[in-house]
């Protein structure tokens, strides 16, 4: 069985990660994890030290792309052959693991991206996102050629490839599509795999309606722009931090 890391960037979590991590601790400890405490404000680096967790704690507020590569750093130096990004909030059923790790140990994809879309299944999330994300999506596959559903979701799975190439070089901000490019550019294989996701129960969304506006102009440009640096360098490298 392949060593597998679930990596969990949290910001704010502390209404959240007691309950994301003891279900990992009781539940699936076959795998190991570590929380990546992004500068929060709050009581999450508390939470993570009285409860006895595995846990990396960032001065500062890095962005979700700076805790997960983070993450992804660890992974490298611990030796894991997969990592796994899971939100801090309780959204991602690991159990789906199961089906989502065997397209990486059969060598089928590099990448692996839980999808909440391919069944229609459980939190859809609003109107308004999945728009936003069906803009997203015909984007990536407009200077890819691939075609992916649920390009924000930060449900993943990645083999040592992928590992090596994230801990260098991991977009930040918003990186979940622009990773998704990033992979296709170095030659991944990119797969989606069904999931059902959970509502948030508690604390709220980073994202609020200005941030969203934000989100869409900064992804576009940047997937335009690795795509085009891309093509005119023909290094997969170009695929730089926006």
């Amino acid at each position: 069985m392949n060593k597998v890391l679930l990596i969990i960037p949290a910001y704010n979590e502390a209404e959240n990660i007691e309950r994301v991590v003891d279900n990992i601790i009781e539940n699936f400890p076959q795998y190991d994890y570590i929380v990546v405490n992004d500068g929060s404000s709050d009581s999450t680096r508390n939470v993570c030290r009285q409860r006895g967790y595995q846990y990396l704690n960032l001065s500062i507020n890095l962005g979700i792309g700076g805790a997960v590569q983070t993450g992804y750093k660890y992974a490298q130096d611990k030796g894991y052959e997969i990592a796994v990004q899971i939100d801090g909030d309780g959204q991602h059923d690991i159990a789906y693991l199961e089906k989502m790790l065997p397209y990486l140990e059969s060598g089928e994809a590099d990448v692996v991206i839980g999808s909440r879309f391919i069944e229609k299944e459980g939190f859809q999330s609003s109107a308004t996102r999945r728009t936003g994300i069906k803009i997203l999506s015909f984007m990536i596959w407009l200077c890819t050629g691939r075609k992916v559903k649920d390009v924000t979701s930060g449900f993943r799975a990645v083999n040592k490839k992928f590992i090596d190439i994230y801990s260098v070089n991991y977009p930040m901000d918003y990186p979940e599509p622009e990773a998704i490019v990033s992979a296709v550019m170095h030659g991944g294989n990119v797969k989606e795999c069904p999931v059902v996701m959970r509502e948030r129960e508690k604390g709220t969304s980073s994202i609020n309606f200005m941030k969203s506006i934000y989100y869409m102009i900064k992804v576009t440009l940047a997937i335009i722009v690795c795509r085009i640096s891309f093509g005119i360098r023909r290094d997969p490298s170009v695929c730089k931090k926006q």
